[in-house]
């Protein structure tokens, strides 16, 4: 076995190559429920998921929600813009280090480093010019690996090009909205 940043290599080369042989594979369906709690705050449970129509058991998550006092929330939780950006990362973190484990790359350290602008007037329906989300995020990635920048470079670009967040954010994604009357 060889490991890099954490990752088996071996294994991952055989999901590689399994993926690469039965494409069918690579289906996934991911699922969360929310329901709210009252005030701004929510809860979000996900649990199994499917793998090319096979359920997958998997232990329960919960994830809170809320606003910051300044919000007129209870900050019992991150709130769901700030959610967005945790999520960004975790998913940067799992293409950085699977994409580098690939390469023979190890990583000492990594983190990142999101901030975004949102205009409320959006969110408040109070100016059709104001967007109601993100005008924009930054980040900022920050490694120490044993590469060489133009290495790093070449690494950082690839995640861009694959991280399933950074698409979803980047791109537009089709979202269908049913509303069911209780």
């Amino acid at each position: 076995m060889t490991d890099v940043n954490g990752l088996d290599v071996d294994e991952l080369e055989s999901l590689i190559e399994g993926v690469s042989a039965e494409p069918e594979q690579a289906s996934f369906t991911f699922r969360a429920e929310t329901e709210w709690t009252g005030g701004f705050a929510s809860e979000t449970r996900i649990s199994d998921f499917e793998q090319n129509e096979t359920t997958i058991e998997s232990p329960e998550f919960t994830v809170t929600g809320d606003e910051p006092a300044a919000l007129l929330g209870e900050r019992t939780g991150p709130n769901a813009v700030e959610h967005l950006l945790a999520a960004i990362g975790s998913c940067l973190s799992v293409t950085y280090a699977g994409h580098a484990a690939a390469k023979g790359i190890e990583i000492d350290d990594m983190r990142f480093e999101f901030e975004g602008d949102i205009d409320l007037r959006g969110f408040l329906g109070l100016s059709d010019e104001v967007r109601a989300g993100y005008e924009e995020i930054r980040a900022t990635t920050h490694i120490d690996a044993d590469a060489d920048d133009e290495e790093l470079e070449a690494l950082h670009e690839e995640v861009l090009e694959t991280s399933p967040l950074y698409d979803n954010v980047t791109n537009q994604v089709s979202l269908e909205f049913d509303l069911d009357f209780a």
